[in-house]
């Protein structure tokens, strides 16, 4: 199942590529989880054209490629994340399954 992106989500982050000037070939979403944040984990995004070390799990999504560390992975497995442009906010939003409780600012959960 791994991590799934929203149209929407692809592409805000193919247009991000485009206006940084990285190559659209090489480059990669880099999605992962740490500790902290208000309710224990936190979630991670970055742009990354390093190649998909033996830790990674490698999956494309709406036509960009996404790596995830094994780990990260256990935290994050059948998570969409989305993009939102409203009123009170701009910005990606997971929809976690394994999820138990997230914070009012959806930035970070508990499993």
């Amino acid at each position: 199942m791994g991590i799934t992106l929203s149209e929407t989500a692809a592409r805000e982050i193919k247009k991000i590529i485009s206006e940084q000037n990285l190559p659209e070939a090489e480059t990669r979403l880099r999605v992962g989880v740490k500790g902290g944040g208000c309710s224990g984990f936190s979630y991670m995004l970055d742009l990354t054209e390093e190649a998909r070390t033996d830790a990674d799990e490698e999956m494309d999504s709406n036509g960009v490629k996404i790596l995830i560390d094994q780990k990260s992975l256990l935290y994050l497995e059948g998570t969409e994340i989305d993009f939102k442009d409203e009123v009170m906010g701009r910005g990606f939003v997971f929809k976690n399954p394994n999820a138990t409780h997230t914070c009012g600012c959806g930035s970070s959960f508990s499993a």
